[in-house]
């Protein structure tokens, strides 16, 4: 989770691609430049030991776009795929 936080954080479109599941990767991500992250606090985890196939995220990221400033809350949804730790989508998003 931080890695993929800290690609949109630098604009790395390429990585956040190949750590997207297969089953669920965008045909294209186009990232907004004038999105600034701010910070990400992780809230909490299931899963995501050495022998588990699947876990959750839950996270909070704060951005700023121009003036206005907000947060993603994020119940994020991860899969073991070829040996690796895929993004599989949003298990639930939180305002």
């Amino acid at each position: 989770m931080r890695s993929r936080y800290s690609a949109f954080a630098i604009g790395d479109a390429d990585y956040l691609v190949r750590t997207w599941h297969p089953a669920a990767r965008p045909a294209q991500l186009v990232l907004d430049p004038d999105q600034e992250w701010l910070g990400l606090e992780v809230l909490a985890t299931t899963g995501g030991s050495m022998f588990a196939t699947e876990g959750t995220v839950e996270f909070v990221a704060r951005y700023r776009r121009g003036r206005d400033e907000g947060l993603l809350h994020e119940l994020s949804a991860f899969t073991r795929h070829d040996g690796r730790w895929r993004y599989a989508g949003e298990a639930g998003t939180r305002e």
